[in-house]
């Protein structure tokens, strides 16, 4: 860690935002949780989270549907939602990497709040 990195970590401390477990690149995976709870200052961002396959769409309009957990959050902040070309089996850990979208309309009543989308996806 830098001193600009310390620096910044001081500032969040300061502020009360040390919990936040935000990736930037070459650090830490973030929590589904975190994403989830900081999505409007992460659109257009990539971002990274190690987690749990708990449920797989696959070939759904040309990508692939993946529904990640890592036991943190609540009902509304446990899940992220995958695009890949890549995919992974229901039970796999997994690590993520992929842009924070914000209220993506597929049309036929698919609107998703938040979806990580062009991912990366590598079992752990």
């Amino acid at each position: 860690m830098n001193i600009r990195s310390i620096a910044f970590v001081a500032f969040l401390g300061s502020i009360g935002l040390t919990g936040i477990n935000l990736t930037i690149a070459g650090e830490s995976p973030a929590t589904v949780a975190s994403i989830n709870q900081n999505k409007a200052s992460l659109a257009g961002k990539t971002v990274t989270a190690v987690g749990k396959v708990v449920k797989v769409n696959n070939g759904i309009m040309g990508r692939n549907f993946v529904h990640v957990q890592d036991g943190t959050g609540d009902a509304s902040t446990n899940n992220l939602i995958v695009t890949s070309k890549q995919t992974a089996k229901v039970g796999d850990q997994v690590s993520i990497s992929g842009v924070v979208v914000l209220n993506r309309d597929f049309g036929s009543g698919y609107m998703y709040p938040l979806l990580i989308e062009d991912a990366t996806i590598n079992a752990k």
